[in-house]
């Protein structure tokens, strides 16, 4: 869904989930008897068979102990409690952590659309990282009463008294957690490049041609908006309501027409031509 235009279309066509959890579209092949091995997704995932026969045998054990040493997660004691053939246009839902095994029945592509679903764990470590750039912490460590001890080795109940009240100051509200969260879900993931044009329009040619054409995103880009934030591939900021109304028109059908570009301010026209040069946007073919 990354580089081809009828795959994103197709992935698309899973927005009954928000864009918040809508992750990938990826096709697997395989000839006869082509599979992974028994295993599971941390994810939702719905399976689309598009070519060819597979067979699908799905267990909701709760057994997910592994194979060591395999270069996989193949499950060590997989135990089939249902089984499926999957002819082209059918499709298969698996639920996070439900057991699953594949097999090609012969020359067949299979499209795996799968939804994000990040532990709370690593949202947690995410968002103290996002932290470090936000906090801010005024002095420096001091005990002016500070008195020789009968036991140098052992820290203090005062020293340890001080650094909990000052580390108790630390606090975030409720915009942090929304701007970490769009940061976060729209940060490209590292196997993800921009192409920026190979020749750029000018700032005045792109605005004439972007409003005469519309623009759309890049496929690669990812789009969100919350509150007076809009999010775009990892990058934040507060806009006005006039221009929220465009922005999260743009985010929703990840494209504008030349009638929705005519109410787009002066500063809207300036971010667009910076995400044109960076290759997030692209100006509509005619």
């Amino acid at each position: 869904n990354l580089h081809q235009q009828k795959a994103d279309e197709l992935l698309r066509q899973f927005r009954f989930a928000p864009d918040a959890r809508l992750d990938y579209l990826m096709i697997s092949y395989a000839r006869e008897g082509g599979g992974v091995g028994p295993h599971f997704d941390s994810y939702d995932v719905f399976l689309l068979q598009a070519h060819g026969q597979r067979r699908w045998q799905i267990s909701a054990q709760k057994d997910l102990s592994l194979i060591e040493g395999m270069p996989l997660k193949i499950l060590r004691n997989f135990v089939c409690e249902q089984e499926f053939v999957l002819e082209p246009g059918d499709m298969l839902y698996l639920p996070p952590h439900y057991a699953h095994d594949g097999v090609a029945l012969n020359e067949c592509m299979t499209y795996s659309i799968g939804f994000r679903s990040p532990s709370f764990q690593e949202l947690g470590e995410n968002f103290l990282q996002f932290m470090v750039d936000t906090i801010e912490l005024p002095g420096r460590y001091s005990d002016p009463e500070l008195t020789a001890p009968k036991d140098p080795a052992e820290i203090s109940n005062m020293m340890l008294d001080k650094v909990v009240q000052e580390l108790n100051k630390i606090s975030f509200s409720r915009e942090d957690m929304a701007i970490f969260l769009g940061e976060y879900l729209t940060e490209p993931k590292a196997s993800v490049f921009f192409e920026s044009p190979e020749k750029p329009l000018t700032p005045k040619r792109f605005t004439q041609s972007a409003l005469k054409n519309g623009v759309s995103l890049a496929l690669k880009t990812q789009m969100l908006y919350q509150g007076k934030h809009i999010f775009i591939n990892g990058e934040s900021f507060k806009v006005g309501r006039e221009d929220k109304l465009i922005l999260s028109k743009l985010a929703n059908q990840r494209h504008l027409s030349a009638e929705d570009m005519a109410s787009a301010s002066d500063d809207v026209l300036e971010a667009f031509c910076i995400w044109y040069e960076d290759g997030w946007l692209n100006i509509t073919p005619k």
